[in-house]
């Protein structure tokens, strides 16, 4: 039940893409010959857009959400300890993806609420339904996004100013709430890293000053640091820090 809760959100955001699937009429697929005649089979149009949503999916995952900045600290992090491929990396994109399901839950609910079950219940027409359910989406976004990022997207399409966020068209917002999504990761990914400089620098003078000059300092370094990190709770800081970076009205 909590999976529908959140993937149902998702594909009535994803169909905001999509054409017109209210036509009733069928697409030819396969033609099946018998020694007394021929049966046709036919894909309707709906069968084919629920198809290409569904391959849309992890892309729009990624540019919609706040999975882009929650993945790319992560792995700044493990970078920052030194641990090479530790925490593997399907455990980094399912922490990524849960804290996701997590920060936007305010969002999918909003969306389910409004858009996905007045329209499974009947009592919402298609058309409405996508108005509705992109009303939350373009919020969240919206309030991420640099203003400057927007500016900057709106001139390269050469569109005229508007007097409103709401009027910022979605091909113009995604590549620029992306933009603003990959700046926060990487100021975030910063105050993390250089903490961790701090410590490989004290150790390499360290090391410096006993003569040991051909020791590598990351391998003395990774110890003290994956110490420290435990220490202060480091995991439950980085998602706190994550979790509330995101602003919501």
């Amino acid at each position: 039940m909590r999976i529908k809760y959140f993937i149902l959100p998702l594909l009535a955001v994803c169909m905001l893409w999509l054409p017109d699937l209210a036509l009733s009429q069928g697409l030819p697929m396969v033609t099946v010959n018998s020694g007394k005649g021929g049966q046709q089979y036919s894909l309707t149009l709906q069968l084919l857009g629920l198809m290409t949503v569904l391959t849309l999916l992890p892309s729009l995952l990624l540019m919609m959400t706040s999975f882009v900045r929650v993945i790319i600290v992560l792995s700044i992090l493990r970078q920052a300890l030194g641990t090479g491929q530790t925490p593997p990396n399907t455990v980094l994109v399912g922490l990524a993806l849960f804290l996701t399901f997590f920060i936007m839950t305010p969002v999918f609910d909003d969306v389910y609420t409004n858009a996905v079950a007045p329209y499974m219940s009947g009592n919402l027409p298609f058309e409405q339904a996508l108005v509705k359910a992109e009303v939350p989406v373009r919020q969240f976004m919206t309030l991420q996004t640099r203003e400057d990022d927007i500016a900057m997207f709106m001139q390269i399409a050469q569109r005229k100013e508007v007097a409103s966020a709401a009027e910022v068209p979605f091909t113009t917002l995604v590549p620029a709430f992306l933009t603003s999504e990959l700046k926060s990761a990487f100021m975030i990914g910063f105050m993390i890293y250089i903490t961790f400089v701090v410590i490989d620098l004290i150790v390499a003078s360290l090391l410096m000053s006993m003569g040991m000059m051909m020791l590598s300092p990351m391998i003395i370094s990774m110890p003290f640091k994956l110490m420290l990190f435990v220490l202060v709770d480091g995991w439950t800081l980085i998602m706190g820090s994550l979790a509330s970076s995101f602003i919501f009205k």
